[in-house]
């Protein structure tokens, strides 16, 4: 493992010499600590939402609105009990527009208009709220994405989400 500063540092989960600025479609996954139930319980293959799942809802719809510099849409999402789903599409903007994406290079910099900073914008909208519902609230600290590339892709990953209460019982996120 690699230190930084005499301290060991994990390497990045995220894709080499891809700039997550860049115009594209992003599948998300967002897990709780320790993938504690916070969200609410799937009942009859439905999820119901608990307080702080209704936030965790709330707060996703609201990126368009906070970000309308960044021509975001969403895609389909579900918020689970412990874990959180969600399409991005991030489109064409002066942010990325000025980038050659022929190189498509994700160097360590200032971590603004791309799609990290979108979701810690987002986990830090939901924690502040779902702190004062919940002291122990708190997400895991990293996040999974994967470039959507093709309309197949899109199709499966688009389901997996619409079906994922359906699947609770067997999911791997369930404890």
């Amino acid at each position: 493992m690699a230190k930084f500063n005499n301290k060991y540092r994990i390497a990045s989960a995220r894709l080499k010499n891809w700039d997550y600025s860049n115009r594209g479609v992003y599948y998300i996954t967002i897990c709780t600590a320790n993938r504690e139930c916070f969200f609410g319980t799937v009942t009859n293959d439905e999820m119901i939402y608990s307080e702080i799942g209704q936030i965790v809802e709330k707060e996703w719809i609201k990126t368009l609105e906070i970000r309308p510099d960044m021509n975001l849409e969403l895609g389909e999402f579900v918020v689970m009990p412990n874990h959180f789903h969600g399409v991005l599409f991030i489109g064409n903007n002066e942010y990325n527009s000025i980038n050659d994406h022929n190189e498509n290079i994700n160097e360590f910099g200032p971590q603004s208009k791309n799609l990290s900073s979108i979701i810690r914008g987002f986990k830090s909208a939901v924690t502040v709220q779902a702190k004062r519902i919940n002291p122990d609230f708190g997400w895991q600290a990293r996040f999974y994405d994967h470039i959507i590339r093709n309309p197949q892709s899109y199709d499966v990953i688009s389901k997996y989400i619409i079906d994922n209460p359906k699947k609770w019982i067997d999911d791997e996120f369930n404890k």
